[in-house]
């Protein structure tokens, strides 16, 4: 009982340390929880996806169904506060968490359609209040999304402590859809790959 006793405080400490909130932003989309989001994009537009690396589930996904897309990412020198591409008419992405009240006013500010992946508490706040001005719409489903982290490329983490919803602008057809997850496994990289 005391090492069960141990083992509960340990996992609340580091829910409520500084761990937690610096790996926010290391949580990496599954290819299961890209699926919900695919039959509200039109074919016919190019997607951006600015948050992806050439592994992204988004990038891979999007791509194999049919769409364009194009892709870009910090490590490679885009900059997503201040860099877009030529042309481009959605942005989808899971963005750093950490970062969602900027990254939500810039998404904003390019008056085009969006889908960006967050936690489900990202509807609260007097700042996102102010951000979204009643523009918001939301994709959420009946199960918290699983996400890779870097330890764990090949396979999802069991157990996220947060629930996740597409935030979307001018992509649904009403404020709230709400669609069930259908869970798979598929790794991120594949087996001769290697993630860095």
């Amino acid at each position: 009982m005391r090492e069960s006793n141990e083992k509960i405080m340990a996992i609340c400490i580091e829910y409520f340390t500084e761990k937690r909130k610096s790996m926010g932003n290391e949580y990496y989309t599954p290819f299961y929880a890209v699926e919900p989001i695919l039959e509200f994009l039109p074919k016919n537009k190019i997607i951006w996806c600015p948050f992806d690396e050439e592994w992204s589930a988004f990038y891979h996904l999007l791509t194999e169904k049919g769409f364009r897309v194009i892709r870009t990412s910090l490590k490679e020198g885009y900059d997503f506060f201040e860099y877009q591409p030529e042309k481009w008419d959605i942005l989808v992405s899971n963005p750093p968490f950490s970062y969602r009240d900027d990254v939500l006013k810039r998404a904003f500010s390019f008056n085009k359609p969006f889908a960006l992946l967050l936690p489900v508490n990202s509807i609260q706040g007097k700042t996102r209040y102010n951000i979204f001005n009643n523009e918001i719409q939301l994709l959420c489903f009946d199960g918290r999304v699983d996400y890779h982290t870097r330890e764990s490329m090949h396979e999802t983490m069991k157990g996220s402590y947060f629930g996740s919803a597409y935030f979307c602008r001018n992509i649904l057809p009403t404020k709230l859809e709400m669609r069930r997850l259908k869970k798979y496994e598929r790794p991120l990289v594949g087996g001769g790959e290697k993630w860095e």
